[in-house]
């Protein structure tokens, strides 16, 4: 089964700063296989069979705290979940100079639709949309500083939650496509 591993909070403002490279090593040492990573923020894209996305996560979480001495949590994702993801973004959403869109992927234990009653969502300028596994937020560029999105920054969900942008996540489903082949 490909999977991809999506770190939180790495090689962020200098912070929890760890190479790519060495990362790939730790996956490969905890028995990954396939492995490959994407751009510096801990994306990375792997194949294992026989275990459950809850046992990987720890597995990772553990060998990461090994090699780096860093505590990371580390959401675990088949292909089959980014690809529902993927599928529930509108078309139109991208992350450019006009549009501001990102996936925000979720802990297990948040993952509920009910989530959403706990954020500031502005009508006419947000648009949010649940999927499980994450949310889909999208604000027009010129409509960022009225939009909640910010709001989200320092709440309890914040810290239950990963972000990628879509161009980002559409590029990750693209590479597990590719390693599913």
């Amino acid at each position: 089964m490909v999977y991809v591993a999506l770190l939180r909070g790495i090689n962020v403002g200098g912070n929890n700063k760890i190479d790519m490279k060495l990362l790939k090593q730790t996956f490969e040492q905890a028995g990954m296989n396939d492995v490959v990573t994407y751009i510096n923020t801990g994306n990375i894209i792997f194949s294992y069979n026989g275990r459950s996305r809850p046992e990987l996560s720890r597995i990772l979480e553990e060998a990461i705290h090994r090699d780096f001495e860093l505590q990371i949590k580390v959401v675990v994702l088949s292909i089959d979940d980014v690809r529902q993801i993927i599928n529930a973004i509108p078309d139109t959403w991208k992350n450019d100079k006009d549009m501001s869109s990102d996936v925000m992927f979720l802990w297990d234990e948040i993952d509920d639709e009910s989530v959403l009653v706990n954020l500031v969502i502005k009508p006419n300028i947000d648009t949010v949309k649940y999927v499980p596994g994450a949310i889909l937020w999208s604000v027009a560029k010129e409509n960022v500083t009225k939009s909640g999105k910010s709001k989200i920054i320092g709440s309890k969900i914040y810290k239950q939650v990963t972000v990628r942008n879509v161009n980002t996540a559409r590029k990750i489903y693209e590479l597990m496509e590719a390693q599913n082949s």
